[in-house]
């Protein structure tokens, strides 16, 4: 377990508009306010498609990280997640999960990491900014390369 006081900096409210790439759209944010890091408690949002890690196929390794993607189409979604900003490449790294249902099954659901989505409607999102320690994201080898938040390091 990892645990760090935060220092909390300004907190927004944003809205994504209709056919708005997903990650253009918070990357886009975060330039024009000099957002680095910090988190999404929560966001709602309406998306033409989406795509999110899963298969449907065996999983070879059960504890291994899944790197394939499932493609779903018109749905409503639910979400949060970290902002950290890499230094090496001056770039915001997000890391979003969602939950989001198929409107035409019923709303049946799928939960997972968001790799990308195009917005149908909107998404109205609230981003607080993190003004210390930093954040980063670093690769794990022990864990399958996969990039794992760090604070202050």
């Amino acid at each position: 377990m990892r645990a760090a006081e935060l220092t909390m900096g300004r907190t927004f409210a944003v809205h994504f508009d209709h056919g708005d790439d997903f990650y253009t759209a918070l990357a886009e944010f975060c330039a024009e306010y000099n957002v680095r890091q910090g988190f999404i408690p929560m966001f709602i949002a309406g998306m033409r498609e989406v795509q999110l890690v899963g298969t449907c196929e065996k999983l070879e390794n059960p504890d291994a990280p899944v790197w394939s993607s499932v493609h779903l189409e018109n749905v409503e979604a639910v979400g949060g997640g970290t902002l950290a900003y890499d230094e090496e490449s001056a770039t915001v790294l997000p890391h979003i999960h969602v939950s989001v249902g198929l409107k035409a099954h019923s709303a049946v659901a799928h939960t997972s990491h968001l790799l990308g989505a195009k917005i149908q409607f909107l998404t109205e999102m609230y981003v607080v900014e993190v003004t210390g320690p930093s954040f980063s994201r670093k690769r794990n080898a022990n864990l399958y390369d996969v990039p794992l938040l760090s604070f202050g390091e």
